[in-house]
């Protein structure tokens, strides 16, 4: 026994599940069934993105009902057979339900009122636009900075000149730290610019032999492709003149082959020639070609008529030896003459005669 799948829809949240039919195995072909046969009214699907069985979109946020929580089949199974009735029913009300005819040609349907008052009908919406007026407001004051209330007592020192310290000696130290600062960063900065006077000119001196060394290398450079040129320029050569050689060796050689086999060749061809019939006689091959078959001809012709004459004299004699017979048995009254009997076999104009 075999089982096949078919899916059955669970009502409550759209999942499909599947049972098992048993059916008795069928006598299978060796090859593969066209794809048209179905089994058991069911379709088979050609594609899987239109069987309804196969799942798409992420399927790591599904839903998977257990297996013991899944309903019935035989349950979901008479679910579906009343929702299929359920439609049938109504498509057949549908059906039957009297409908207006359709409209002769050149007319149309139009809705009419059929109720007791009858009320216009717009599509535009009535609207009426009313005003009123609001109180003036003013408009609500600044609001003041808040300012902490005073706290403590306020207390002043009175200092008179030269109480604190003398600005004529307190101000030499910083006068002097300023003034060797000063003469340090000076001195510094010169020290600075010679020095980057030195690395310039140092600079300048490195640029300048680095210039004289790559001039000296660009021509070594050249120097060295011109021999590397005039080198393979010298072995190109070389390699034409052993070609060459090597060409004119083959040649001998191949010229001294060509002589040495063709020695016998000709002799040969012509004998070949010979024997195979492209050296002939011209008054021979006439008369093969042009005598020999006009005279089988005739003669094949004058066979024919030999072989005509004969079939005629056969046939002849046949029919007169058939008439003689057949007077033979009829009675003596009615048996010819001589001379009818010799005219049956010789008849004037007549060129054929027995002997």
């Amino acid at each position: 026994m075999t089982s096949v799948l078919q899916p059955q829809k669970e009502p409550t949240n759209g999942t499909y599940t599947f049972s098992s039919r048993p059916r008795p195995v069928q006598n299978r072909s060796k090859y593969r069934e066209p794809a048209a046969e179905q089994t058991d009214g069911q379709s088979n699907y050609g594609n899987i993105m239109y069987d309804r069985r196969v799942v798409r979109g992420n399927t790591y946020a599904q839903h998977i009902i257990p297996i013991t929580a899944q309903p019935d089949p035989l349950e979901i199974q008479r679910q579906q057979e009343a929702r299929r009735r359920a439609i049938a029913r109504k498509r057949a009300k549908e059906q039957f339900r009297p409908r207006t005819p359709e409209a002769l040609e050149g007319r149309k349907h139009i809705d009419v009122q059929t109720e007791l008052y009858l009320e216009e009908l717009s599509d535009s919406v009535e609207d009426t636009s009313v005003e009123c007026q609001t109180d003036a407001f003013l408009d609500k004051p600044a609001t003041p900075l808040f300012i902490p209330a005073k706290s403590g007592k306020d207390v002043a020192t009175q200092i008179e000149e030269g109480e604190l310290f003398d600005f004529d000696m307190a101000v030499r130290p910083v006068l002097e730290v300023l003034l060797g600062k000063t003469v340090e960063q000076a001195l510094l900065e010169v020290m600075e610019e010679e020095e980057l006077a030195s690395l310039r000119a140092q600079q300048r001196a490195f640029q300048e032999l680095r210039n004289a060394e790559l001039v000296e290398v660009q021509r070594l450079e050249e120097q060295e492709r011109r021999h590397r040129e005039e080198k393979e320029r010298r072995m190109a050569q070389q390699r034409e003149v052993l070609d060459r050689e090597k060409e004119t060796a083959e040649k001998i050689a191949a010229r001294a082959f060509a002589q040495q086999y063709l020695a016998d060749l000709l002799p040969s061809v012509y004998t070949t020639l010979r024997d195979h019939g492209y050296f002939y006689d011209p008054v021979e091959r006439d008369i093969e070609t042009g005598f020999l078959p006009w005279l089988f001809t005739e003669v094949t012709r004058t066979i024919e008529k030999t072989y005509v004459a004969r079939t005629v004299l056969d046939m002849l004699l046949r029919e007169v030896t058939q008439k003689r017979l057949d007077s033979f048995q009829q009675p003596e009254a009615q048996l010819p003459s001589k001379e009818e009997s010799m005219g049956e076999i010789q008849q004037p104009g007549d060129k054929t005669h027995i002997l």
